[in-house]
């Protein structure tokens, strides 16, 4: 059975390139971000599933005004296994972020480009090599005749570029009992070129936008004002502070200890001789989960009250985006050995279960306490001006995820 699955998927190439054809053709980028949403590649895709021999293939449409015919798509796609005592979930996304400047694309980023044997366009790494990947896998089972142990569900979902609001978090709030509680999950949203990542955990997330507030003045009479610049400058140098107070480290991850970085700044004003009444930075935090962020808040605040207080300034904290660590992935949970030893197999490398900074939609399910492993082999190309792919890489994805199913235990 093995051999006929493996044999099946390596004979999808040109398969796997349609489908990133098609795919490629039609955007799906949020209304937030100038877009209409999931809902023409949602269709499309549908059509393409309703082509194979899935059990079912069901629509969730999450409400949103602003997309078209209101709605945000995410479709459920199931293939029965030999027992359905439970389900192995493939996760992927429709949605795309846009290509950004055109001038730095070398072909039409809606035009799919294949050379050498890569894949060209936007969407094609992020997430459509997802997508194809598990379409591959289905097929080769259903090309097969056969059945896999366990029960098999393509779960493509919308909006995970800018929240997931209508996507992963959605589908937990408001159809939490698409999930079985000895489910398992397999995201293929992350990775690198080695596929040697897999990502059992995350760390919290925190972005601000901080704001001091002083007295414009001219620059020959500084105190006549209040330089907002001076003090928020202040604040970034103390605030280096952090890795002291937060200080611990937890080797699951990369890296080991939490991070706060100011990163973005805003100009204030446009000539050298005023001095600014107003400043605004940008603070990105990857706290571990040891730490709560409630914990950072209070010391945050504590710095930013000095500050203003030798200063005479107000500082405001505004939040952009917030999450706390979801619970990890146990490394030796039944979906983590398998996947491992699948990657194995296919790769001839043994990764070791990893936590990094960022956060992925697996975060919405472990907090279901559901587990949840981020995967895939890619080239890192993700958002980037000529987004590639890598067949090889995709039908290896394809395999890795097969052999996973496989192995299975009811």
């Amino acid at each position: 059975m093995k051999s006929t699955i493996l044999r099946n998927i390596e004979s999808y190439r040109d398969y796997a390139v349609e489908l990133e054809r098609g795919l490629t053709a039609i955007p799906a980028i949020a209304p937030s971000s100038g877009g209409e949403g999931e809902y023409d590649k949602a269709v499309w895709l549908q059509a393409e599933l309703a082509k194979l021999k899935f059990d079912s293939v069901q629509r969730y449409d999450a409400p949103d005004p602003k997309a078209k015919n209101g709605v945000r798509p995410n479709i459920v796609a199931r293939y029965k296994g030999q027992s359905s005592t439970k389900t192995l979930w493939l996760m992927s996304h429709l949605d795309i972020v846009p290509p950004g400047e055109r001038k730095l694309w070398k072909t039409d980023p809606y035009t799919l480009h294949v050379e050498g044997g890569k894949l060209y366009g936007r969407g094609v790494e992020d997430n459509q090599q997802a997508v194809a990947a598990s379409i591959l896998v289905a097929r080769s089972f259903m090309d097969a005749g056969a059945r896999p142990p366990i029960d098999l569900a393509l779960l493509f979902v919308a909006d995970e570029e800018v929240g997931s609001g209508c996507g992963a978090d959605w589908l937990t709030r408001k159809h939490r009992g698409l999930f079985g509680a000895k489910d398992m999950f397999l995201v293929p949203d992350g990775g690198n070129k080695e596929g040697s990542l897999v990502e059992v955990a995350e760390k919290s997330i925190w972005w601000q936008k901080v704001t001091t507030h002083g007295a414009q003045c001219h620059a020959s009479m500084p105190s006549a004002g209040r330089n907002a610049f001076r003090a928020a400058s202040e604040l970034v140098t103390a605030m280096g502070g952090l890795y002291r107070k937060f200080s611990k480290k937890d080797s699951l991850y990369q890296p080991p200890y939490s991070t706060f970085e100011p990163t973005k700044k805003e100009p204030n004003v446009p000539n050298v001789n005023t001095i600014p009444g107003e400043d605004v930075f940008y603070l990105d935090s990857r706290v571990l989960p040891a730490y709560k962020l409630a914990e950072v808040a209070k010391e945050l605040r504590r710095l930013a009250t000095a500050v203003e207080r030798k200063h005479k300034v107000k500082i405001s904290f505004e939040d952009l985006q917030k999450g706390e660590a979801a619970p990890p992935t146990d490394p030796g949970a039944e979906i983590v050995r398998k996947l491992v030893d699948s990657i194995k197999e296919v790769h001839g490398i043994r990764p070791k279960p990893r936590g990094i900074g960022g956060g992925t939609v697996a975060a919405f399910l472990r907090r279901l306490g559901l587990p949840a492993v981020v995967y895939s082999k890619i080239d890192e190309t993700a958002h980037q001006p000529n987004e590639r792919c890598t067949l090889d890489f995709l039908i290896g994805d394809a395999k890795v995820f097969a052999l996973t199913l496989l192995s299975s235990t009811p």
